[in-house]
Order: C-alpha cells, then sequence, then structure tokens
C-alpha cells in the first residue's frame, strides 16, 4: 500500500532576501508485512531522510562528497556506532545523487533482503520527485 503525499514548500524572506524553500515529502510502503514511513527534506544543497516504523529518531548520519576521493564521506552525528545502516545509506545516497546527506534509519536490522528493499524504494521515490532532490 502506498500513501504519497504532495510536497510541501516553505520559504522565508529576512531583510528583503528570499531563502530557498525547503520542500517537505512524506511516503509509507509496506515491505515484506511491515509498513514502512519515509520523511523527506529538501535542502538547500542537500536533503534530510528519516526512514522508521515509529517515530522515533535513534541515529543520523551525514555524507557528502569529497574531491579527495570517489567515495563520499561519511559520518554518524548520533546513535550506537555499531549499527551502521544510516552511515552506509547515506553515503550510498550521496554518491548517487552527488549532493549533502542526512539519514536517519530507525528500523531494526532484520535481514540485509529487507534493507535494499527499503533502498530500492527510496531510490524509487527519489527518481519521482521533482527536481531529484
Amino acid at each position: 500500500m502506498l500513501d504519497r503525499l504532495k510536497p510541501k514548500k516553505m520559504s522565508e524572506t529576512q531583510n528583503g532576501e528570499v531563502f530557498e524553500a525547503i520542500t517537505v515529502h512524506n511516503f509509507s510502503e509496506k515491505i515484506l508485512e511491515q509498513s514502512i514511513h519515509f520523511h523527506v527534506m529538501k535542502l538547500s544543497g542537500g536533503f534530510f531522510l528519516w526512514v522508521g516504523s515509529s517515530p522515533v529518531l535513534s541515529n543520523l548520519a551525514v555524507s557528502m562528497s569529497s574531491k579527495y576521493d570517489s567515495m563520499p564521506l561519511s559520518t554518524l552525528v548520533m546513535g550506537d556506532p555499531s549499527n551502521t545502516a544510516a552511515n552506509s545509506l547515506a553515503q550510498r545516497l550521496a554518491k548517487k545523487t552527488k549532493k549533502q546527506v542526512y539519514v536517519s534509519y530507525s528500523l531494526p536490522m532484520t535481514d540485509n533482503n529487507f534493507s535494499l528493499l527499503v533502498e530500492k524504494r527510496i531510490k524509487k521515490e527519489l527518481e519521482l520527485l521533482p527536481e531529484h532532490f
């Protein structure tokens, strides 16, 4: 089951200067009988992605391209360092989009097939969004 909401744009003007809009996009998908929710916020030069089945921010990773390496730099900002899901996903999305990516992956690590299906769904949605985030 797919639950899509139209992206919402938010922008602000301060001292006559218009700041780039933040676009918010939410969608849900049932993957292997589990309801997964996705929240994407387009930021200036990148985006924030939250993935979870309940409203918890259990970790946060950030990744960005580097002129010194073909693989984007990535670090865990908060959360359990033994769980590399957020870090790895942020790095792969940064490489694909060439943007700075923040990821919170708040799903249990049950099996690799589940994680691959979640990532595939994220990439499909990003391709459908205007401006490809």
